[in-house]
C-alpha cells in the first residue's frame, strides 16, 4: 500500500512541475515570443518604426561595424582585401568617439608550436593595429593582446575550422 501511495504522489508531483511550467504569455507579457504578441505589440532592439538604427552603432548588424572578427589567411598576418572597409569604419568610429578605446586580440589555429604562434597572433593583432592608426587612430585608444592557439573559435581540426582560428578581434 505505501508504494502504491509513493506512485500517486509522483505523479502529483510531476503534474503539479508541468502545470507550472506552462506559459503562453501576452500580448503584454515581456516574456511572450514576438508570435505571442503580434506585430503591435512587437520590440524592438534598436530600430525605429521606420527601420532606422537609434542603438550604438556598434550593434547595428547593418553596420560594418557589426562586423568585429578579421579572419587572416594562413600563416599570414596581412590584412585581406575583403576587410579593409571594415577596418576603414572602425577607424572613423574611433576618430569620431575620442573616449573609445578597442582591445584587438591576435589568435592563431592550433599548426605550430605555442610560441610561434602567440607571436602569429601578436603579428595579426599589430596588423590591424597598424592599420587603425594609418588611419588616424590615437596609439592611445588602441590595445593589442595575443592569445595564439589558446582561445579557438572552433574546437574542430577541419579547414573550416582552423580558418575561424585565424583572426582578429576588435573588442570594445
Amino acid at each position: 500500500m505505501k508504494s502504491k501511495s509513493s506512485v500517486w504522489l509522483a505523479i502529483a508531483m510531476l503534474a503539479s512541475l508541468f502545470a507550472g511550467c506552462s506559459s503562453t504569455g501576452s500580448k503584454d507579457d515581456p516574456g511572450a515570443s514576438i508570435e505571442d504578441r503580434g506585430a503591435a505589440g512587437a520590440y524592438t532592439s534598436g530600430a525605429s518604426q521606420g527601420g532606422t538604427w537609434s542603438g550604438n552603432p556598434l550593434d547595428n548588424p547593418n553596420s560594418p561595424l557589426y562586423t568585429k572578427t578579421i579572419y587572416f589567411d594562413f600563416d599570414q598576418s596581412t590584412i585581406r582585401s575583403d576587410f579593409i572597409d571594415v577596418l576603414r569604419a572602425h577607424a572613423a568610429y574611433i576618430n569620431s568617439n575620442r573616449s573609445a578605446t578597442v582591445l584587438i586580440e591576435g589568435h592563431a589555429d592550433e599548426r605550430g608550436s605555442r610560441e610561434y604562434n602567440i607571436g602569429l597572433g601578436e603579428r595579426r593583432a599589430n596588423a590591424i593595429r597598424n592599420f587603425l592608426e594609418a588611419e588616424g587612430v590615437a596609439d592611445t585608444q588602441i590595445n593589442t593582446i595575443s592569445y595564439g592557439e589558446e582561445r579557438p573559435a572552433a574546437l574542430g581540426h577541419d579547414e573550416v575550422s582552423l580558418s575561424e582560428n585565424r583572426r582578429g578581434v576588435l573588442v570594445y
